[in-house]
């Protein structure tokens, strides 16, 4: 009869591991066998609490967005002026949890592999939404107008995710503070250019 209580911690386990398989391996190398082994687990466990190697992987993509999502809403809730609602939401994306080499390669297998998995594609789809609403939102209190609303919106989501994706594949890594000056300066440009042109 199992222990109340390991089930979380034992998912929690295997999805570190995924992690940390993907990371060592690849993600096509990252095997059931190594999965459970990086976890110190039997291979059979993945089964139990999974399913199988694609449900765990759903489930480590998911936990990986519920992170970024917990993050986004703790500096969202300090954010304390629409312009520092903007810098929450890009903060959270280059935040340093989200940066680490193990988690940035589970990132780009999980990208890497959207078009082949309908669960990941749907799980990218909620990311992406999601990314679209919140910087919708805080522009929208910046007094955007409308016309410009949406293409900031898009210009600000497109930099997010090239900035970290191309940081991502360089040899040297992400540089945190610079990865989200950047984004932020564009924003800033736009606002000055804007208020030029009132």
């Amino acid at each position: 009869m199992p222990k109340v209580g390991v089930q979380p911690i034992r998912r929690k386990q295997l999805i570190d591991a995924t992690i940390q398989a993907i990371h060592r391996y690849g993600y096509g190398d990252a095997t059931v066998a190594r999965i459970a082994s990086t976890a110190g687990l039997s291979a059979g466990i993945i089964a139990h609490y999974f399913g199988g190697k694609n449900e765990l992987l759903a489930a480590t993509m998911r936990s990986l967005l519920t992170d970024l999502r917990r993050e986004a809403i703790r500096r969202l809730t300090q954010a304390d002026s629409p312009l520092a609602r903007v810098e929450a939401i890009v903060a959270a994306n280059f935040d340093e949890t989200q940066c680490t080499p193990e988690v940035v390669a589970a990132w780009l297998a999980f990208w890497a592999q959207v078009p082949h998995a309908p669960e990941l594609a749907r799980l990218q789809g909620v990311y992406r939404r999601r990314l679209r609403s919140d910087l919708r939102h805080a522009l929208r209190q910046l007094k955007l107008a409308e016309r410009d609303l949406d293409e900031m919106t898009e210009v600000l989501g497109s930099l997010i995710d090239g900035i970290w994706l191309r940081a991502a594949l360089a040899e040297d890594g992400l540089d945190i503070p610079a990865a989200r000056r950047r984004v932020m300066t564009v924003l800033r440009l736009h606002l000055l250019a804007a208020a030029a042109d009132a």
